[in-house]
């Protein structure tokens, strides 16, 4: 359950990264969460309703289209949105691109089925009133505003036409949803079958932003613009081994169960496979404190982030991971202090942020005596310190009650570190709702 602690929270002004996008100066507060350039039009404002955090191009786990790119061909991603509106923009990301990467067309559209979209719900996406955009290296942008009527928990489906070479593209690279791939120009395809090719990544798409609209979907009140809720983390919180295309991660159990409780959020996912807190990796992305204004914070809308990671930083020294090797040994006075790098972020935007003991790792390969040791003094710090504004206890909520070094066998996805679909489920359950 989450534990309220006093805290002061004090709004203090941040300094903008200039973005240049389609030869126009636009901040990385309008980029990421305000009108686009070239939008005329005005109203509520934006409020995120699906996002992954960006990566640069790497092989990953599972074959992915990333460091190939993509040349002259159309691709088609599948998400499910946590708020709904009336009108809805995308935004992309050429973050770990080297070079200027040209968007021929770009569509969003109701998902029927696969690659599938429903006919008439197709709306072909502008930016800023042109139907091609260049994004910089290093760059993101919106879309303009497009009509689409969107309820909570709808999939929309986002396609992009690549005409040009790409080289390697930013990525989110486990997204335990199916993307596809077609050969020449196929944004007009209401059908999936030119769509022969699929992987289980996201490519350039970083997020969808709704507003207007009285109601989020299914006869309930909208969230307020401030209310969206980010959960900020690794593998755990990305849903590593949840069940492919069926949002059954813990921030879709979280966003269900506020729905069902009547206090209608929406819920934001920032993990990334493997993240530290502390480090930087080529696989598992910028390290936490460096990807946490990007990631969470300047997401429109927000008004929470939940922190749930180090499981990485204090168990890859334990392993014999490959992928991230020398690991350093991290000790808790280390992990802690990134940590509240973190809140003092949070508490700078005026963010309300939420701390999260971790989960047991008996068993895993993160498991050693020493991680074990520094496993435990985090915790007894996120639950006894106050420094957060409140905490989860996913430890107490997820362990065995006959070892409580170990995840019960219930919630364990088999690897003893990562929950299955009824674990994520229990994360969302522990949460206590009156405290968000």
């Amino acid at each position: 359950m989450l534990s309220r602690t006093r805290t002061s929270a004090v709004a203090v002004a941040a300094a903008l990264a200039l973005t240049v996008t389609a030869g126009l100066a636009v901040t990385g507060a309008q980029a990421a969460g305000s009108k686009s350039s070239g939008s005329k039009s005005s109203g509520p404002a934006w409020t995120a309703a699906w996002a992954a955090s960006p990566q640069r191009a790497s092989a990953g786990f599972k074959p992915n289209w990333s460091e190939d790119g993509f040349s002259g061909q159309t691709l088609r991603q599948v998400v499910r949105v946590t708020e709904g509106g009336d009108r809805a923009r995308i935004r992309l990301s050429n973050a770990y691109g080297t070079s200027p990467l040209h968007i021929a067309g770009a569509t969003i559209a109701r998902t029927k089925k696969g690659a599938a979209v429903e006919e008439g719900s197709v709306r072909r996406l502008t930016f800023g009133g042109r139907g091609s955009v260049e994004i910089p290296a290093h760059g993101q942008l919106s879309s303009d505003e497009a009509g689409l009527n969107l309820k909570r928990f709808e999939s929309v489906t986002v396609t992009l036409h690549l005409a040009r070479t790409t080289g390697p593209v930013t990525f989110h690279a486990q997204s335990f949803a199916t993307s596809y791939r077609a050969e020449g120009d196929r944004l007009g395809d209401a059908g999936a079958a030119a769509f022969d090719e699929s992987t289980e990544s996201w490519y350039l798409l970083s997020g969808v932003d709704v507003r207007g609209g009285r109601e989020g979907g299914g006869g309930e009140r909208a969230a307020r613009r401030d209310s969206g809720i980010v959960l900020f983390g690794d593998s755990i919180t990305d849903g590593f081994a949840s069940s492919t295309d069926l949002n059954r991660r813990w921030s879709d159990a979280l966003a269900e169960r506020l729905a069902k409780a009547g206090k209608p959020r929406p819920v934001l996912n920032a993990g990334i496979g493997g993240n530290l807190v502390l480090n930087d990796s080529a696989w598992y992305g910028e390290r936490g404190t460096a990807r946490f204004g990007r990631d969470a914070l300047d997401l429109p809308g927000v008004g929470t982030v939940v922190v749930l990671e180090g499981l990485n930083d204090i168990g890859f020294s334990e392993s014999d991971t490959p992928t991230y090797k020398p690991a350093p040994k991290v000790s808790a006075e280390e992990l802690i202090a990134g940590h509240r790098k973190l809140i003092r972020a949070a508490r700078e935007k005026g963010v309300r942020v939420v701390g999260a003991t971790l989960l047991p790792l008996g068993g895993s390969d993160h498991y050693g005596e020493r991680a074990a040791k520094v496993s435990d003094e985090f915790n007894e710090w996120v639950r006894t310190s106050g420094e957060y504004d409140a905490y989860v206890d996913f430890d107490r909520a997820l362990a065995d009650p006959e070892d409580g070094e170990r995840i019960a066998p219930e919630y364990d996805s088999g690897d003893h570190l990562h929950p299955n679909d009824a674990g994520y489920r229990a994360m969302a359950r522990a949460v206590d709702l009156a405290d968000l």
